[in-house]
């Protein structure tokens, strides 16, 4: 592209250049050669003026014109000779003298007779030597003579080449001038889109990081701001990729460590069961896991499910009472907490309603009383209560169990991960119940956050937009 552009633009600055050199010369040459004729035409005058006098005297003495005009003609081709001009005369049609010096071609036709007052300018090329003739016919009684001037133009035209020449010289050297300077505005222009190039290369390899320095405000500039812009949002785009990727395969890792450890209790058990010999009680007891590992598969399938379903990010909302919801999620909850003694306490400070879908809020309210239980000890108890801050609604579920570390907190959305993986394997839990909390609360637009200490309990904020 930069090439086709110096080229193009160096061919036209050319023929440009040398056609105002053209005109200029062509000029120079007109003046020059209209300030000769100026001056032939006068010097015409003055020599033809003078010889009509002369002629007028010889007649006078009795003498004839034609045998005197070399006599006659002498003093003013001496007078011509070092000029390099000369002088010739004509008598009816035939030339009677010439200045020594000239040499006019053979057989060379007068200009027709056209009067005095009417002289006739001829240029014509007398082998190397450019010259410019003015004829003119004398008065009468004179009327069958003549009178030729015949400037030299060798030193005019000598004159204009070599003005030409300097001119075309000098447009050379500007032409090389303007091809350096050309070419080095182009190297500033096109630093920017090389720049640009080299750039989209780097992060067509991999280097999302490169960035182009931007200087300036022109429209260049403003290309390359925006190429970072797209640059980054490429890099954030290629990071969350590569986080989904590897949150991906991690859950894959999770779900195929999880679904290995009860397939193959119960494949031992089963295995057990048809090769060895026992008795009622041990086969009840192997039965027994069997079924409570098949139990945490199939709850382990549901969240599977609660999940899938939650994927399109999607709610048909209503208007959801906050009572309503608590009083659904104690009928659902109260036989859980009971079993291990343990007291869930619901409080509602005044009537507040959230805009949602009642299913998912369920889910999601039962998922973190459940977690409150398995974190806490018999006995203890469980706050659920919600209240208005500011222009939020918010609902809280606090424990007084284990709690959490820092550590802990920042992987426990992450699905399949588990705080305690001996205790929540034996609670039948699977690590997925805060992964489907958390993708309820970003379809209702809400916040969910954590505060715990180990040993002190955890209670976990969720704020929903009024």
């Amino acid at each position: 592209m930069k090439k086709k552009i110096f080229f193009v633009a160096l061919i036209l600055f050319i023929v440009f250049l040398n056609s105002m050199i053209l005109i200029v010369s062509t000029a120079i040459l007109k003046d020059k050669l209209s300030a000769v004729r100026d001056k032939c035409l006068a010097e015409h005058y003055v020599i033809a003026s003078s010889l009509i006098g002369d002629m007028q005297a010889l007649e006078q003495r009795g003498n004839h014109v034609e045998e005197n005009i070399d006599s006659l003609m002498r003093l003013y081709s001496r007078y011509l000779q070092g000029k390099g001009n000369g002088l010739a005369v004509a008598f009816s049609g035939e030339w009677i003298y010439e200045s020594p010096a000239l040499a006019l071609e053979e057989n060379m036709i007068l200009p027709p007779d056209t009067g005095y007052s009417q002289e006739r300018l001829v240029y014509m090329e007398n082998g190397d030597h450019p010259v410019l003739c003015v004829y003119g016919i004398f008065p009468a009684p004179w009327q069958d003579y003549g009178l030729m001037y015949i400037g030299d133009l060798g030193d005019t035209i000598q004159s204009w080449r070599h003005t030409k020449n300097i001119l075309f010289l000098t447009g050379a050297a500007v032409i090389f001038t303007m091809s350096f300077l050309l070419f080095q505005f182009l190297n500033i222009i096109f630093r920017p889109l090389r720049q640009i190039s080299s750039t989209s290369t780097k992060i067509a390899n991999g280097n999302y990081g490169s960035r182009i320095p931007v200087h300036g405000k022109d429209e260049i500039s403003s290309v390359a701001h925006n190429f970072n812009l797209m640059a980054r949002q490429v890099e954030i785009q290629i990071k969350q990729l590569e986080d989904a990727a590897e949150q991906k395969q991690q859950f894959i890792d999770n779900f195929s460590h999880e679904l290995r450890i009860p397939l193959t209790a119960i494949y031992g058990y089963a295995e057990y069961i048809q090769k060895a010999h026992m008795s009622e009680e041990e086969r009840y007891e192997c039965t027994q896991f069997i079924m409570s590992e098949c139990s945490r598969l199939q709850n382990m399938a549901y969240q599977l499910l609660d999940m899938a379903l939650l994927r399109r990010d999607e709610m048909k909302d209503s208007d959801c009472p906050v009572k309503e919801l608590f009083v659904q999620s104690e009928k659902a909850m109260h036989m859980r907490a009971a079993e291990k003694r343990i007291r869930l306490t619901y409080e509602l400070s005044e009537n507040l309603v959230v805009r949602g879908n009642m299913e998912q809020l369920l889910i999601l309210t039962n998922n973190l009383i459940d977690n409150a239980i398995k974190a806490s000890r018999p006995e203890e108890e469980i706050r659920i209560f919600a209240y208005s801050e500011k222009s939020n609604i918010v609902v809280e579920v606090k424990d007084h169990g284990i709690g959490m570390e820092a550590e802990q907190m920042s992987h426990i959305k992450e699905a399949f991960y588990r705080v305690d993986k001996a205790r929540s394997r034996a609670a039948g839990g699977a690590g997925l119940g805060l992964s489907i909390c958390e993708k309820i609360m970003r379809i209702h637009h809400a916040d969910m956050s954590f505060v715990s200490e180990p040993g002190a309990g955890t209670t976990v904020k969720l704020s929903f937009p009024a």
